[in-house]
């Protein structure tokens, strides 16, 4: 159960090409609008935009048990490999490939049955029952299991040539999709440079019946006094986020004593501070720190008495983003029957930032703490200016205004951005018709069918963080793209375009998987 805001790192996207004056003022194309142009036209009848971990699992169900052939389906996408962002997000938020993530034993995106879990699979390879054993204790009397990233990321990369993702993909720039007269999708695509040899063409377009989109997040969310600091003295290397290469903030202050401001109450947050505590500790840099909480939690807090974290020290706690019954528990059956304000509620109350509990983690500051040069304090930053000698952070708090003097400011608050400011999804919004949910995203049924976008017999589907809000709470999670793809396909396969999946045929496939036969 992976927070894909661990995952879905902003993409530098090149400039947009211009679309045709023709296509680009018509809310619905025909095929001979299309002609007119002169841009060439594909075939195909499952299309998925994006190309992240969110368009990798669905086409994977789509292959695996759908049975739905490679040449049937296209990933339009500016990335190399599904896993290329988020390795890229984990990486400069002080996650490598070494370290755990945020994510449960039996959530394999490159496994659809769960088995062998993660653990299983640890105590395999290393001859050890302690994986299996701490699975058996947690979360009691032992820290939640969590694979190793380069495990998670070594098993996506082997399905990936196992369904032949790559004669899948399509590199370049989606720049809009918009409703066919008669039913589906167009899906403009900009190639990109070395596709030119195959697509010698400014725009190509992708005649498709569905179209899915798993595009991720629009972008960083800076807030308001980082932004405009960052405007203001064009200073991008002392006030950074920590979804954004900072590695240099790192190296300045294992060379000279410093302080840094660390602004956050999440797993990043948690994993920066692990990295600057271990630099000091391990390495000798003279570093102070100071954590911004905006929220501090002093002990266990929740609504009621059967709906509480655990908190301590400013942090609230909990292992995964969600409580375990948002993906298949009464949380999730509940879910499905709200709408409006009634869902909007229970959003606020199951949400919030949280960070999973884990022992070296919380002994690393607590040795920090109490040898004073890890300050955690609650408020937000007034203001964030420089003085005669560096930068001065002004932290209102209770008790009034706080002068903090620091050398770094890093970010940790996480990734938003409002859908509209998407290239594609802001598109939709104004030519589709489709609407907003109940926190701002893509409105989605049941079966993550984007309301309002069904044309013909096509059908538009969302997952991911675009779907955020849904009847569905942990869409930006990897059992919650395992879960959305699953509703994805059987909705497909209810309208007669794919395989159902039965006992006989999922126990015969999954053979396929364990023996890494291609498909």
């Amino acid at each position: 159960m992976t927070d894909t805001t661990e995952a879905a790192a902003p993409r530098q996207l090149p400039t947009a090409r211009v679309v045709p004056p023709l296509l680009d003022t018509s809310d619905m194309w025909t095929d001979q609008m299309v002609a007119t142009t002169g841009i060439p036209v594909y075939d195909v009848p499952f299309v998925s935009v994006g190309g992240g971990m969110g368009s990798f699992v669905t086409v994977d169900y789509l292959r695996v048990a759908g049975d739905v052939p490679a040449e049937d389906i296209r990933v339009l996408s500016n990335l190399t490999h599904p896993w290329q962002t988020y390795e890229y997000l984990t990486r400069v938020s002080q996650l490598p490939r070494s370290r755990r993530i945020r994510s449960d034993s039996a959530s394999r995106p490159d496994n659809l049955w769960g088995f062998p879990s993660y653990a299983l699979q640890e105590a395999w390879q290393h001859r050890s029952l302690k994986p299996l054993t701490q699975v058996f204790l947690e979360p009691v009397f032992a820290d939640f299991y969590t694979p190793v990233l380069g495990t998670v990321l070594d098993g996506i990369a082997r399905e990936a040539e196992r369904i032949r993702y790559d004669e899948m993909l399509v590199r370049g720039e989606v720049q809009v999709v918009r409703r066919r007269a008669g039913g589906g999708y167009f899906s403009l695509l900009s190639p990109a440079a070395d596709e030119r040899s195959t697509v010698p063409s400014e725009h190509v377009a992708f005649r498709s019946r569905d179209v899915h989109l798993a595009v991720g997040y629009p972008g960083l969310r800076f807030l308001p006094d980082m932004q405009a600091f960052r405007e203001r003295m064009n200073d991008f290397h002392h006030v950074v986020n920590g979804y954004e290469d900072h590695e240099h903030v790192y190296q300045a202050l294992r060379q000279r004593p410093g302080t840094v401001l660390v602004r956050g109450g999440g797993v990043v947050a948690s994993a920066v501070l692990h990295r600057l505590i271990t630099d000091r500790l391990e390495g000798g840099a003279p570093t102070q720190i100071v954590h911004l909480f905006r929220t501090y939690y002093a002990g266990n807090h929740g609504p009621h008495p059967w709906a509480r974290r655990p908190g301590r020290d400013g942090w609230a706690f909990q292992g995964f983003n969600y409580p375990k019954s948002a993906w298949g528990g009464q949380l999730r059956a509940r879910m499905r029957g709200l709408e409006g304000a009634d869902r909007a509620r229970i959003y606020e109350q199951i949400g919030g930032t949280t960070t999973p509990s884990r022992r070296h983690w919380l002994d690393g500051q607590r040795t920090a703490r109490e040898a004073g040069w890890y300050q955690p304090v609650s408020g937000r930053i007034a203001d964030l200016r420089l003085d005669g000698t560096g930068m001065v952070a002004t932290i209102g708090r209770p008790e009034g205004l706080t002068n903090v003097a620091v050398d770094y400011v890093i970010d940790c608050t996480g990734l938003n951005g409002d859908i509209s400011e998407h290239r594609v999804l802001g598109d939709l919004l104004r030519r589709s018709g489709v609407q907003r949910n109940v926190l701002g995203r893509l409105d989605v049924g049941e079966a993550f069918d984007v309301r309002g976008a069904d044309n013909g017999e096509g059908r538009l589907y969302a997952t991911g963080a675009a779907a955020y809000g849904g009847y569905f709470p942990g869409v930006d999670t990897f059992l919650g793209l395992q879960l959305a793809a699953q509703d994805v396909i059987d909705d497909v396969a209810r309208r007669g375009y794919c395989d159902h999946m039965g006992p006989v045929s999922s126990f015969a496939r999954w053979l396929k998987w364990a023996t890494g036969r291609r498909i």
